[in-house]
């Protein structure tokens, strides 16, 4: 079982601590290795070997110091000993070894340092011992989480987009050009920069000098000159003028209705017509068509953006969907033709006409980015398969005629279908795919010697403009015919949504409990659950990671399992979703794979962010949850935590603290309150500790005005604080809520009043996902929680033992909602049903509780986030909450947990216990209802 990253991290300080010193080689390297394969809870002697015999050219051979075959090679060296000679030592050992043998890691190290090389990637690290803490996720390898890297956007597309975008600043804001005509335009322009600069428009720059040789200075003829061109490029040479310019007739008939459609033409100026010419003069031959995707979101505002929960996203981002959704599998399928000994021509030619075949479906497709990159990797596996062809030995020798280029490609931009909202976007999609097969035909036009262009454009791509989630998508490709169904749908989260796409999740979703809570993605995996019910189709969608962790989970996962027979295929747990427009998004995300069960692939594949804006580490599972952990062995690996409004497990009832609503008029800071006092001196007995959850962590101070039992008498001697309640009145009589206009009546009460009498233990509402535990402690009065903490009346030692424990910590971080990529802790999904230990003495608890408390108490003047900081937390704290973890461990088990992995697995099994008779129960009484 693997253990926890954190734990990994812990014993990798350990062991370099006690291998600071050394220095010698013969002497100590094979217990340096032991222990370092300890540092990841793996048996050396079960994976690797000393002292491999090699053979190496001639008569000579060697000896390979560790050797895990096909995994990893180490050479060691004494401490100063040349680490270059020792790789090329490593490198000799390497190619001597049989094609199976052959690692993909070598690693050279004199104890105190360490050079690791990726033999497929190329990827180097190298590093000291004292910092092998930091690099202990670049041996994932070794618990059999393999790095997994995904290209990264071009900078320059990033910086094209910039040009453009100031370009459409300057007309908006400058010429008050907009709408519809100000988006067609910038459509149309980037059309032109990348024609000019790809061979689509011959020769070279001819757009460029006809807007430099043929328009004024002052930019005062220019919006006139580009409708002209405009309309040129949209007429058929054979129809054109036998006067027309010659400069125009040098401009190729486009057609696919791009050009259709006169615009008002702005009034440019002379610096709006330099913004033009300085995106002419960048050379655009090498610019991805997806930043078509970031132009729309300089043009869209941010509140549109929000209505429509548009994101728009990098290259990078877009192969971590598309690559395990299809492309891994095509060019696994492909490399397997490639060595075959018999019959590999034919299965090439298949296998290309298999690509011909594929149909792709963005149902929220936006500007095509999705659809333009996945265009863009199947041609260049395409090429690949025809470069194969023509090296195959048939070919050369003679006995199959080969072919013309333009007879060559059987991938075309037909094979994608989309669905969008707006109007603008599906233009930019088609734009972008079209443009993206030039690039395509391009390469094939270098690869085979022949001129291979689609001008005027012939094929188009099926994108539809209209509300997915109204639309019946077999309309648009049948299901039957469609082999992924991938995207981005809107991230619109249950809050943020309207009246409209309220009800279109009600509906999609059907009738059940929380239904109204989810998030508008959840609509689109349903739907295409459903659409590819009676196809082929596999599904690849972004989402928002609240719909794997939290409330969600226990909505939408059973109606995917059970009514739309899905199940996971793959999942890249939560990482941030990057954007190369310049609104950028700020979100957290997972990515989501499904198959239907009785076609789903053996191996499931997890993608998991150590370092959250790294490469992810990709493992292979026999079954997923949808909680994204490895769930084998649970009987139902699908089980899901559905919220509850009372503990489900024994345990006190947990309550949230006080919610003011008070528009910041009842709470001070120390300086504000010393302010006010001056004012108000007498108001000192009704000012009371009040403590947020930044508070708690952070050991700020703040205080709250406490007014409900102030008789009227008094409040009549305090001028100051009733113009306090006056402005809580009309603060509240502002607001949208009709409960909160309502409360303004009694502007002295607190929203939900929580004044604790006895001590209480508190539990911040939201913690970063860095710590390995919530810091939870002890409050006492007169000190009033705010509502971002979560209160524990009547606390004990036990309870306290409990909630802070690794088990409890386990099933939040998995189960828990998160603001970002911070877990949220909710009562009714977290605490209430928290499967708690077997009911036997839990006593022996109490004194490990204390000593953490002990701990703390050590270090008076820090605060609980600088001691549950992971690097900082001192070590008798950590040492302390071991004790207990381990103590709690065996309540569950007597041979206690290896891994969180088990923890999680193990607390799921539980609840699958407890909560099955639960809801037999209800069922029962939901029939004698109905009876």
């Amino acid at each position: 079982m693997r253990i926890a990253w954190n734990e990994i991290k812990r014993r990798a300080g350990e062991f370099t601590k006690r291998w600071a010193d050394e220095t010698y080689e013969k002497g100590a390297t094979q217990t340096f290795y032991n222990e370092f394969f300890g540092v990841f809870g793996v048996d050396r002697k079960r994976v690797a070997l000393y002292e491999h015999h090699v053979n190496l050219l001639g008569d000579r051979s060697g000896f390979v110091d560790l050797l895990w075959k096909g995994v990893l090679l180490v050479e060691q060296k004494s401490r100063g000993r040349d680490l270059v000679k020792a790789w090329d030592q490593a490198v000799r050992y390497a190619e001597a070894l049989d094609d199976t043998d052959m690692p993909r890691y070598i690693l050279v190290s004199d104890f105190q340092t360490f050079h690791l090389t990726d033999l497929d990637t190329r990827e180097e690290w190298e590093f000291s011992l004292s910092d092998f803490p930091k690099h202990v996720y670049d041996f994932g390898f070794i618990i059999g989480s393999l790095k997994r890297v995904f290209r990264d956007q071009d900078p320059a597309n990033i910086k094209a987009a910039e040009l453009v975008g100031h370009l459409h600043d300057m007309l908006l804001e400058e010429a008050g050009y907009t709408g519809h005509d100000l988006e067609q335009l910038l459509v149309r322009i980037i059309f032109c920069l990348f024609a000019d600069d790809t061979g689509i428009f011959e020769p070279r720059d001819i757009f460029l000098n006809y807007l430099e040789e043929r328009t004024a200075k002052d930019g005062s003829d220019l919006g006139a000159r580009l409708l002209h061109l405009f309309s040129i490029l949209n007429k058929p040479v054979s129809e054109r003028s036998n006067t027309l310019d010659e400069d125009l007739k040098q401009f190729p008939y486009i057609n696919g209705a791009l050009f259709e459609g006169r615009l008002e033409f702005p009034e440019f100026t002379a610096p709006m017509r330099d913004a033009l010419l300085d995106a002419c003069k960048f050379d655009w031959s090498d610019i991805s068509p997806a930043i078509f995707g970031s132009l729309f979101q300089s043009v869209m505002d941010t509140a549109e953006r929000r209505k429509q929960g548009a994101h728009y996203t990098t290259e990078k981002n877009i192969l971590k969907v598309i690559e395990p959704l299809f492309m891994d599998d095509l060019r696994e399928e492909f490399d397997h033709i490639k060595i075959l000994k018999r019959g590999r021509l034919t299965r090439l030619r298949k296998f290309q006409q298999k690509l011909g075949t594929l149909r792709f479906f963005d149902p929220a497709c936006g500007c095509g980015n999705f659809l333009v990159i996945a265009y863009r990797e199947l041609r260049l596996l395409e090429l690949e398969v025809l470069k194969s062809i023509h090296e195959s030995d048939d070919v050369l020798a003679g006995r199959q005629q080969d072919l013309a280029a333009e007879m060559l490609s059987v991938v075309d931009v037909d094979q994608f279908y989309g669905i969008e909202l707006s109007e603008f976007p599906v233009r930019i999609a088609e734009t972008a795919l079209w443009m993206m097969d030039h690039i395509m035909n391009n390469l094939l036009s270098l690869e085979f010697g022949e001129i291979y262009t689609r001008i005027p454009l012939q094929k188009s791509p099926a994108i539809v403009h209209g509300d997915a989630l109204e639309m019946d998508w077999e309309g648009v490709l049948l299901s039957k015919d469609c082999s992924y169904v991938f995207g981005n749908p809107p991230f619109l989260g249950w809050r943020y949504r309207d009246s409209k796409q309220s009800a279109q999740v009600r509906r999609i979703a059907k009738k059940g409990q929380g239904v109204g809570r989810l998030d508008y993605v959840s609509g689109w995996f349903i739907k295409s659950g459903e659409y590819i019910s009676v196809g082929r189709g596999r599904i690849g969608f972004v989402a928002t990671n609240s719909i794997t962790q939290g409330e969600q989970v226990g909505v939408l996962w059973p109606i995917l399992s059970e009514r739309c027979n899905l199940e996971i295929a793959f999942a890249h747990r939560t990482f941030p979703w990057g954007s190369d427009a310049r609104g950028k998004a700020h979100v957290h995300v997972v990515i989501i794979g499904l198959d239907l069960k009785e076609r789903a692939r053996t191996k499931k594949r997890l993608f998991t962010y150590p370092d959250i804006n790294g490469n992810p580490l990709e493992s292979q599972h026999p079954v997923l949850s949808p909680y994204l952990f490895d769930a084998s062995g649970i009987q139902n690996p699908y089980v899901t935590v559905r919220r509850t409004a009372v503990p489900t497990n024994g345990l006190k009832k947990l309550i949230d603290g006080s919610k003011i609503v008070d528009g910041g008029h009842y709470t001070f800071s120390k300086a504000e309150k010393e302010r006010f006092l001056e004012l108000e001196p007498a108001a000192t007995e009704f000012l009371y500790p009040f403590v947020s959850a930044r508070d708690f962590l952070q050991g700020k101070q703040r205080w709250i005005l406490s007014l409900e039992a102030v008789p009227p008498n008094v409040l009549a001697q305090l001028p100051h604080v009733r113009e306090r309640i006056n402005a809580v009145r009309t603060y509240r009589e502002s607001r949208k809520s009709k409960a909160t206009r309502k409360f303004s009546k009694t502007p002295r009460l607190y929203y939900d009043s929580v004044i604790p009498d006895k001590r209480f233990l508190a539990i911040p509402v939201v913690s970063s996902e860095r710590r390995e535990y919530i810091p939870i402690g002890w409050l006492d009065p007169p000190t009033i929680p705010s509502n971002q903490l979560r209160v524990l009346r009547d606390a004990t030692h036990i309870d306290f033992a409990l909630l802070t424990s690794a088990m409890h910590m386990a099933w939040m971080r998995t189960v828990a909602g998160r603001l970002k990529s911070d877990f949220r802790y909710s009562t009714g999904v977290v605490y209430n049903t928290f499967p708690v230990p077997p009911r036997t003495d839990w006593s022996h608890l109490e004194p490990l509780a204390q000593a953490i408390l002990d701990a703390r108490a050590k270090y008076p003047e820090s605060t609980l986030a600088d001691m549950y900081d992971p690097i900082q937390m001192p070590p008798e704290l950590w040492k302390a909450h071991q004790k207990l973890d381990c103590a709690v461990d065996r309540l569950y088990d007597p041979r206690g947990f290896k891994s969180e992995a088990e923890r999680v697995r193990h607390l799921f099994m539980r609840y699958e216990q407890v909560i099955t008779p639960l809801l037999a129960e209800g069922k029962k009484k939901k029939r004698r209802r109905n009876w």
